[in-house]
């Protein structure tokens, strides 16, 4: 069963949209349907069953595809090299996103950011997808 890629890249924002572990989502190879869940909030339409299942794949959170701070340190190694050092600080402490957007609009950095990250997620999630057999469309 293909999935589209607007419904992938909506489970993936639903699990990045807090804390890592907080909210997850379930696809099932078979049917290409979703099914969320959260930790914090009132939803749970995932069952144990659907835990055990091996059609079910669950919707993998940014740092597992290795799009967290790493892409950060990628993308400032190879667009701001020389200001590597003052970045990595930034993500020493709370607020470092906001910070590093801050950081980058004052260098007219934020829009080559924005497509950076948005290509490296993109192609992190249709290899994801490829590899969890899952057809994108």
């Amino acid at each position: 069963m293909a999935v589209k890629y607007e419904d992938l890249e909506l489970a993936y924002d639903f699990v990045n949209s807090g804390p890592y572990g907080d909210h997850s989502a379930l696809l099932n190879r078979s049917t290409g349907q979703i099914y969320w869940s959260s930790e914090s909030g009132d939803l749970d339409e995932i069952s144990e069953a659907m835990w055990e299942s091996d059609d079910a794949v669950e919707i993998p959170h940014k740092e597992d595809l290795d799009l967290g701070n790493r892409l950060v340190f990628r993308f400032v190694d190879s667009c701001a090299p020389d200001h590597y050092g003052r970045v990595r600080d930034m993500f020493g402490s709370r607020g470092a996103y906001a910070r590093y957007k801050e950081f980058l609009a004052s260098k007219g950095l934020l829009e080559k950011w924005y497509a950076y990250e948005a290509d490296a997620q993109e192609r992190a999630l249709r290899d994801w997808a490829g590899e969890s057999g899952i057809e994108v469309t």
